[in-house]
């Protein structure tokens, strides 16, 4: 399974405000670019200092409708409910998410639910954001609440250097930041109601 968990350095006295994020890249395609800003946005949220982060690579991951031998629905189901928040890390094809993405987000239920959701989308002149659009509505039947900013990178093949590195660090780490604020406000607000009172669908 090709998967990475990293974890984020907590500040003295902030393990309450701590949320698990999942960033799940949901591309898998071969010549896929997915890794690289997901790898980027792990390393924003590690330095963000609220969260600890779980890097979701759905490639090497099977589930039961994917036609696979093996079956990874419940190791990735465990990550998902462990997650207080997660991060759609997307690239835009045929003006849509990609097909394994889907399959993802479609064969789990109560993991989204009362789950704040964000994105970082890449593609050409659209940077990704029709894929967003549609995944918005998908998250909202889910009963999960996508958060309002989201990271585009438009011409992705010219925003990175060689090492995995925005060539614009200032205004690409500034979006994350803005995004991820959004992200631990909402994850800290839904956890503490969902301990409080079971989320009613």
């Amino acid at each position: 399974m090709n998967t990475t968990t990293t974890h984020s350095q907590e500040t003295p006295g902030a393990e309450q405000d701590t949320l698990r994020l999942a960033v799940i890249i949901g591309s898998t395609r071969a010549d896929r670019f997915g890794p690289v800003p997901a790898a980027w946005f792990a390393g924003e949220a590690r330095r963000h200092h609220g969260f600890d982060v779980d890097l979701v690579d759905l490639a090497g991951m099977h589930l039961p409708n994917s036609l696979c031998g093996s079956d990874d629905s419940d190791a990735l189901g465990a990550r998902l409910d462990d997650a207080d928040a997660v991060v759609v890390v997307t690239p835009e094809y045929n003006h849509s998410y990609p097909a394994s993405l889907k399959i993802a987000i479609d064969y789990y239920h109560d993991q989204w639910r009362a789950k704040p959701v964000g994105f970082v989308a890449y593609g050409g002149m659209g940077g990704g954001l029709r894929a967003v659009e549609h995944l918005r509505g998908v998250f909202a039947e889910l009963h999960a609440m996508t958060v309002r900013d989201t990271v585009s990178f438009h011409n992705f093949w010219d925003r990175f250097d060689d090492d995995g590195n925005p060539h614009d660090p200032s205004s690409t780490g500034k979006a994350a930041k803005g995004m991820l604020d959004q992200l631990h406000w909402w994850g800290r607000a839904l956890r503490e109601a969902r301990t409080r009172r079971p989320y009613a669908s």
